[in-house]
């Protein structure tokens, strides 16, 4: 008989939880399936507190998400930077001392023809998908370690994209630098979960195919519209909350303890028939 004991094997309660570009999106999904599987504390960062996509409004719609024991909290910073960052670390361990769970989901894309692509576009890509993530990482390394242990280490999740792996854009809507940037994020982590493992801290990418979104929406449009894009789905839809909700607490519960170093497609397939998706 085996003494496998799955009671709150989803549960994230007690956590602390940090994630960038929390404000909207599938950052803002992530923060909400932290809250309702039981954290503690989940901080969400972006650069702006105002605003319909801003910070405060988000921690609003957060901390009213019923049944919740825990709470979330804003913190406006520009994570493309290491003062940002820092003063991240430094506001995280003033409130609480600890941090169990680093989700690094804030992201830029440029896209446009290749050759007037402008040099600016390309630093501000790769400063925050790269640099960015690298540097939120070390940072925060201190903190994780403390956290974890060898029988519930502390997570690091990157929120890539399926970009990364495949060529869907290019032409007059050609996202090559936001491309090349994820596949750097994937291989960032590969060689985080080797570093950190050691230190009690895990270290995996999530990459999502199309989630409506603001960050998303056009692209979808210069692509033939969402009809479109869930007709050329294997799974006949494009992403949901739900879908995100589910790996980020599938990888930072009990259940994925022993999951370091692995890239998760989240697209329903989309990704095996990519040049379904290429429009010159």
């Amino acid at each position: 008989m085996s003494d496998l004991n799955i009671d709150g094997f989803f549960s994230l309660q007690g956590k602390v939880a940090l994630v960038t570009g929390g404000s909207r999106g599938l950052g803002l999904h992530a923060a909400t399936a932290f809250l309702l599987a039981g954290a503690k504390t989940v901080f969400i960062s972006a650069r702006k507190a105002a605003g319909e996509q801003g910070i405060d409004q988000a921690v609003v719609r957060l901390n009213a998400l019923p049944n919740i024991s825990g709470k979330a909290v804003g913190i406006p910073a520009n994570v493309a930077e290491v003062k940002g960052i820092q003063r991240l670390v430094d506001d995280i361990t003033a409130r609480e001392g600890r941090l169990d769970i680093l989700v690094a989901n804030a992201g830029a894309t440029w896209g446009g023809p290749f050759e007037p692509t402008p040099d600016w576009s390309s630093q501000k890509v790769l400063d925050l998908n790269v640099r960015g993530v690298f540097n939120l990482a070390r940072l925060f390394t201190p903190l994780l370690s403390a956290s974890g242990t060898a029988k519930d280490p502390s997570r690091i999740v990157v929120v890539s994209s399926t970009a990364a792996t495949n060529v869907h854009h290019v032409g007059e809507h050609g996202t090559i630098m936001y491309s090349a940037s994820k596949a750097a994020a994937n291989h960032l982590a590969r060689n985080l979960a080797v570093e950190l493992g050691p230190r009690n801290i895990t270290t995996n990418t999530v990459s999502p195919g199309f989630f409506p979104s603001k960050l998303a929406n056009g692209l979808i449009e210069n692509l033939g519209g969402q009809e479109q894009l869930e007709k050329e789905n294997p799974r006949g839809r494009l992403g949901q909350s739900s879908d995100i909700a589910g790996i980020m607490i599938y990888l930072c519960s009990r259940a994925g303890n022993y999951v370091n170093g692995e890239h998760i497609a989240v697209d329903g397939g989309a990704r095996l028939g990519a040049g379904r998706l290429t429009r010159l």
